[in-house]
């Protein structure tokens, strides 16, 4: 058995165009833009949103005990207005297209709580692909401990290069559910209702596909890695943090809390690209860090072992890495500049997009790090080999092409 099931999953009754204002993007995205929160709550004004059953990181430690009550208060509204539709035993199958014009296809449904461990070196069916910090967990606990519904942006991602899993389904005649333009620039969102035969189907090619990759990784389905974290990594952490404390006080939802709403995603999906995330490290001794990471890492100028580019003074020279410590070159990368700047002045910003690097290194005493973008096929057996990966390894996509709130479950 597999730890994704059908799921209770609800709905809005509202039009067209009242979706649009519904749907919004993760909260986890644009955190530094304000100003896009801002936007939203414009075209939001008093209309049904989910910007009212989410905190935006963008505004955390703003207030957050006030806000985190409103949520909860604004889902209790919502329940009782009796905005919803309820699909018993159900998935959803989304079709998501990019601002691109790309198709990303998935299923929404429910994970299994008791399944997943986002600890390094886990065995369990569902695991973090990058490292969990916990500070980013007691603010989405403290609302989901006490809140009546869940709203996930959280995707996973399965390796299903065969693609049996979710594409079979985009040729099949299903019930439309939602059909409606996602905001600022996000595309177009159609839900299409998985259930009877059509989920039966969903679920013996899942069981198929976690057989064969137990098969290849020579343990049992219980053990192999089925599932791997795509976006949502820390909201999937606190809904097993709610979950261990609601059953450990003996809570009479702990069965409903069990199970968490995501939606699943091929890896092989020609429209999810994985992109680097760069490093620059500001007010660091240069010739100190040089030499560590040559002596560390076997540094040599040049093609050689993991590769990546150093930026410096307007200059940028390629590295080799000939004495790795993981299995990517931004593993290695990490790994070294987390031990070294525990020891020495300097701190490290995370950057997407070569240019914004440059830009940045033209500061006096900035260093870049220009890393590969890893490739999709390296994320579940580097994760199966090292664990999970360093926090900031890739990020897949742009934020307008995250994952946007649409449907819900009663927790």
């Amino acid at each position: 058995m597999t730890a994704f099931h059908r799921a209770d999953i609800l709905l809005p009754k509202l039009s067209d165009s009242e979706m649009t204002k519904w749907s919004v993007v993760a909260c986890d995205q644009y955190t530094g833009e304000l100003e896009y929160w801002k936007e939203v709550e414009g075209i939001v004004g008093g209309s049904p949103s989910t910007l009212n059953l989410i905190l935006p990181e963008a505004f955390l430690g703003d207030n957050d005990e006030k806000r985190i009550e409103e949520i909860n208060g604004n889902m209790h509204k919502y329940l009782s207005r009796d905005l919803f539709n309820e699909y018993k035993n159900s998935f959803i199958l989304l079709k998501r297209t990019q601002a691109d014009g790309r198709l990303r296809a998935g299923i929404v449904g429910a994970i299994d709580l008791e399944m997943y461990d986002y600890n390094k070196g886990s065995r369990s069916q569902v695991r973090a692909t990058e490292a969990t910090v916990a500070s980013r967990i007691p603010p989405r606990v403290k609302i989901r401990m006490n809140a009546p519904l869940e709203l996930p942006h959280i995707m996973i991602l399965i390796d299903d290069p065969e693609n049996t899993v979710i594409e079979p389904l985009l040729s099949k005649k299903l019930q439309r559910v939602y059909n409606f333009e996602l905001m600022q620039n996000g595309g177009h969102s159609e839900g299409f209702l998985i259930d009877g035969s059509e989920a039966d189907e969903v679920e013996n090619a899942l069981e198929k596909l976690a057989q064969n990759l137990a098969e290849k990784e020579k343990c049992g389905i219980e053990n192999a890695l089925v599932f791997a974290m795509g976006d949502g990594n820390h909201s999937l952490a606190s809904a097993k943090e709610t979950y261990e404390r609601k059953k450990r006080e003996g809570s009479p939802d702990a069965e409903l809390a069990r199970y968490a709403l995501v939606e699943i995603v091929n890896l092989h999906s020609p429209a999810l690209e994985f992109e680097a995330i760069h490093r620059v490290i500001f007010d660091t001794d240069f010739d100190k860090l040089y030499n560590e990471m040559t002596e560390k890492l076997g540094l040599v100028k040049g093609e050689a072992g993991q590769e990546f580019l150093l930026l410096r003074n307007g200059k940028t020279e390629k590295f080799g890495i000939t004495k790795p410590n993981s299995n990517l070159t931004v593993g290695s990368v990490q790994n070294f500049l987390d031990e070294f700047l525990k020891e020495n002045c300097g701190k490290i910003d995370y950057i997407h997009g070569e240019d914004a690097v440059k830009k940045l290194c033209e500061r006096e005493n900035a260093i870049g790090i220009l890393l590969p973008s890893m490739k999709k096929s390296e994320l579940f057996p580097t994760v199966i080999k090292d664990g999970a990966l360093p926090r900031k390894t890739f990020s897949m996509g742009h934020a307008n092409d995250k994952r946007f709130y649409c449907e819900a479950r009663r927790i």
